[in-house]
């Protein structure tokens, strides 16, 4: 049975990854419906403002909703293709949480009358689009996952691949993978991206295609782990780790990555575990994010020896989000460690400097000893300042007009 070309599609989560690919899609002539169970995003896009800080997402948003092809709203309506794009955090012993998969599945279920496809975005452990697919056909007996018939439906996974801070560029430009249950499946989600992908559509398994976004991530996560870990040995033998590996990567073939106070984002610090869970094969993976997961401890233990040593009681800690020049606080070591510093330290007034924020979180909110405060503000009012996040505008801190701040670098971006 030819497939009729996609002119309707649902987006189901609307967060950093499910809103701007609602929008892409939308601008690029589809009817799309954005879904979403948070009132407070709805009222925010229904208000024509976007709900995260992302560089030129703003008029690509307003372009959509002015065009009247994107729509926001809670319930789930009939179109031909659905996109998963709901969160997948960690679950109890660092396993795999399908839930918000699975309630995006039920409330897809009841509007399929054969021919749809569905897209899973969520980073997802190998086999779950497999699962979704078997969840919703077991609900509904009157469809199919046989090709070519009135009642099939097809069952795709094509994960994202952009960066925060750079998302409005990456979406459309970025190669992608795409993979279905079924060879028409597949057929049909590299059709469905060509409508706004500029780059190469790469077809695969769903399986594949799922491990191919926790490989790309895992990948990362051990190379980082090897520096951290660099790091953690120079402690111990009083050498200077960022010499070391500017020495070491003069090789041709060595490129050490630069070491950090822990891993952190929706991503790296997340999906290597999903990998860890699905097999016993996953030695190296599993030891690389115990490393990476146990570097803010180590952080801590170095400012809370500066902090104990010369019994202070200013300190200025530089940076709260996961990476630098974002706003991101999701699974960030450097709020960790903050949030940590401040409960283990009540007595001690920690200025946090982080541009790109208006308030303090609601992990540091409590504290009655922590305020955000500027860069120079914090310097001169600090016995000790900590870069956690090479954010640029802390790269140009001129340390000599502070002589009597100790200062403490776990990125190596600091310079004397």
């Amino acid at each position: 049975m030819e497939q009729s070309p996609i002119s309707t599609l649902t987006v189901v989560g609307l967060g950093y990854i499910g809103l701007p690919t609602a929008v892409f899609f939308a601008n690029a002539g589809l009817t799309v419906r954005g879904v979403d169970t948070s009132d407070r995003v709805l009222q925010t896009l229904n208000e024509g403002r976007a709900t995260f800080e992302e560089p030129g997402f703003s008029s690509l948003l307003t372009r959509a909703l002015e065009s009247g092809l994107l729509e926001v709203g809670k319930d789930i309506r009939p179109s031909d293709a659905f996109v998963i794009a709901v969160p997948t955090p960690l679950g109890e012993g660092r396993s795999f949480d399908n839930s918000y998969i699975n309630s995006a599945a039920d409330a897809i279920a009841p509007n399929l009358k054969g021919g749809e496809l569905v897209v899973l975005e969520s980073t997802s452990a190998p086999g779950t689009t497999e699962a979704l697919a078997q969840r919703i056909v077991s609900s509904r007996p009157d469809l199919t996952l046989e090709e070519d018939r009135e009642n099939s439906v097809y069952f795709a996974y094509c994960p994202e691949r952009v960066i925060p801070g750079g998302i409005t560029a990456e979406m459309p430009a970025n190669d992608r993978v795409v993979g279905g249950t079924t060879e028409t499946a597949t057929c049909m989600a590299e059709e469905l991206y060509k409508c706004f992908v500029r780059g190469s559509i790469r077809s695969s398994t769903a399986i594949t295609a799922e491990m191919v976004k926790l490989t790309e991530n895992a990948f990362r996560d051990v190379n980082i782990a090897f520096a951290n870990e660099l790091s953690l040995i120079c402690a111990d033998l009083e050498v200077d780790v960022w010499e070391l590996i500017d020495l070491a990567n003069l090789h041709p073939r060595v490129n050490i990555l630069t070491p950090g106070p822990g891993v952190g984002g929706h991503c790296i610090a997340v999906d290597p575990w999903f990998l860890a869970a699905s097999t016993q094969s996953a030695h190296l993976i599993r030891v690389a994010r115990e490393v990476n997961d146990a570097k803010p401890e180590f952080v801590c233990s170095q400012i809370q020896n500066k902090i104990d040593s010369g019994s202070l009681k200013e300190v200025a800690l530089f940076g709260l989000a996961f990476k630098a020049d974002v706003g991101d606080l999701r699974e960030s070591p450097a709020l960790k460690i903050a949030s940590l510093i401040a409960k283990r330290n009540p007595k001690v007034s920690l200025r946090v400097v982080e541009p790109n924020i208006s308030h303090l979180p609601p992990s540091l909110e409590y504290a009655d000893n922590v305020r955000l405060d500027s860069a120079e503000g914090a310097l001169s009012n600090s016995e000790l300042a900590v870069l956690l996040v090479a954010h640029s505008t802390f790269l140009s801190v001129d340390k000599r007009q502070f002589p009597e701040v100790e200062f403490l670098d776990f990125t190596g971006k600091w310079t004397d």
